[in-house]
């Protein structure tokens, strides 16, 4: 499935937002996911990059959901318009979290990171960032919270 920035189809549909917790087709979806995005643990970060020998943050996202289909625009500013936007209390495995880049002062998004689990204590989070592809807990993160934009829940189709 292709989205565009608008977060349309090729036909100029708008997407309509579904719960990614619906049916079991969607959480095994959604669980295969996260489980291919942790077999790149390690990868070092490499400016516009998008593949497994160096990801930049959106290559990364582009990388691990193009291997299941989608077809995502290239940007991690680009993505923040895709899907419909989540409250934090309502973050589920599977969102994308947008957050400012390294500059706190900016307003605009700058860096992506996939949520991979949440409880009380957690949003843990996978995303390549200078170290590498790695996992953080936004919750315990105050270089996180303090860059956080937003959060989008994207279409999960069930083809």
């Amino acid at each position: 499935m292709a989205w565009n920035a608008a977060g349309q189809t090729p036909s100029g549909q708008k997407s309509s937002a579904t719960n990614i917790h619906n049916t079991t087709k969607n959480d095994e979806q959604v669980d295969a996911i996260i489980n291919y995005a942790k077999k790149f643990l390690g990868v070092p970060y490499r400016w516009g990059g998008t593949t497994p020998s160096g990801f930049d943050c959106s290559g990364f996202i582009n990388y691990v959901f193009g291997n299941f289909g989608f077809d995502l625009v290239r940007t991690s500013y680009g993505l923040a318009e895709l899907g419909t936007t989540v409250k934090l209390s309502e973050i589920q495995p599977g969102d994308l979290m947008f957050f400012k880049g390294s500059n706190v002062n900016s307003t605009k998004v700058g860096h992506v990171a996939l949520v991979i689990e949440v409880t009380p204590e957690a949003i843990k989070f996978i995303h390549s960032a200078n170290s590498g592809v790695r996992i953080d807990n936004f919750k315990t993160s105050k270089y996180y919270i303090q860059r956080y934009v937003k959060t989008k829940r994207l279409d999960y189709p069930t083809q």
